[in-house]
């Protein structure tokens, strides 16, 4: 036998274009008054890009279809028993999430995707709905977080990333991947960033990493939350935090998740990130989450979409599960 059997068809998954089978609520006219008929906890939207590096271009653009493609054989056990969280990923009774698509992107216009990504954020938070945002690559996160300044809060941002994202500009852009956390620390309703999982040689220079010091960055690397466990990381958030989990997925090890620009051995384990999710729950609320960076032209027989799309099921049963 040659051909890889079909898990979907044994499991009898019927044909879906949305995240777990979820529910579809596209991205058109009326959008929110639709949002606020399902009445849904958490509001998933795929975002190709932002604002891509002209070198690179929008690498990272089929990373949120390739994303649900690869978990649309579990779509018809979504009320079965998940093991990574003790029950169904949607307890009975509890609202579950829902599947908006795409937002529209073009490489050549970062502001109009940029003002695409900050709306439809600030539209799941005007619906009291966590965004799970599906990138793209690390620009996505800027407009993102700019959404929040609405509501008047003040957030924690957990970055878990191989990279710190603190060069000021890169190629005379200051929205791009390499700046992420640095244009978060500009912001004024951002008041705490918690980096996790940077590792080997990056982009950062020493002055970034001093920057970020100086700012009042708190950093665990890779080897240290080897060493650590999660505990320590945890710690560093207060008690009810709100607080935005931005999960860059070359933070995981290549070995799970091979689909990324930028390799780099020593990453976290699935059970470190969803420890870490976890903890993020239990000790304050996660008001919402990015995960981007998955690159599926480079990945290995789909591993790192198996390993990425389980950690966002598993995910949304965390948020659905928080108070």
């Amino acid at each position: 036998m040659t051909d890889k059997p079909d898990l979907g068809a044994l499991f009898g998954a019927p044909e879906t274009s949305t995240f777990l089978g979820l529910q579809a609520c596209d991205f058109c006219g009326a959008f929110s008054e639709k949002l606020s008929e399902l009445g849904a906890r958490i509001g998933l939207i795929g975002a190709p890009g932002a604002t891509p590096y002209s070198a690179v271009g929008a690498y990272c653009r089929n990373g949120p279809d390739a994303l649900r493609a690869s978990i649309a054989s579990m779509s018809a056990n979504v009320e079965r028993y998940n093991f990574d969280l003790g029950g169904p990923v949607f307890p009975e009774g509890i609202g579950q999430a829902v599947d908006c698509g795409n937002l529209p992107f073009d490489e050549d216009d970062p502001s109009t995707n940029r003002m695409n990504i900050n709306f439809v954020v600030a539209v799941f938070l005007d619906n009291e709905m966590v965004p799970i945002v599906l990138g793209g690559d690390d620009s996505v996160p800027i407009p993102m977080l700019q959404a929040y300044e609405t509501t008047g809060k003040s957030y924690t941002i957990l970055q878990l990333d191989a990279h710190i994202d603190w060069r000021s500009e890169h190629m005379g852009e200051r929205m791009g991947l390499s700046s992420t956390m640095r244009r978060a620390s500009e912001m004024d309703h951002i008041e705490r960033i918690i980096q996790v999982g940077a590792r080997g040689i990056g982009s950062a220079s020493v002055e970034d990493v001093q920057d970020a010091l100086d700012w009042g960055v708190q950093f665990v690397s890779a080897d240290a939350l080897h060493k650590g466990g999660v505990d320590p990381v945890l710690a560093m958030i207060p008690e009810g935090a709100e607080v935005i989990v931005c999960l860059d997925v070359d933070a995981l090890d290549p070995s799970i998740v091979p689909g990324v620009i930028g390799r780099a051995p020593g990453g976290l384990s699935y059970t470190q990130a969803l420890d870490l999710i976890k903890g993020v729950a239990a000790r304050g609320r996660i008001a919402g989450m990015d995960v981007v960076e998955y690159m599926p032209e480079v990945d290995v027989d789909g591993l790192g979409a198996l390993t990425v799309s389980r950690l966002v099921a598993a995910s949304m049963g965390v948020v659905a599960r928080q108070e």
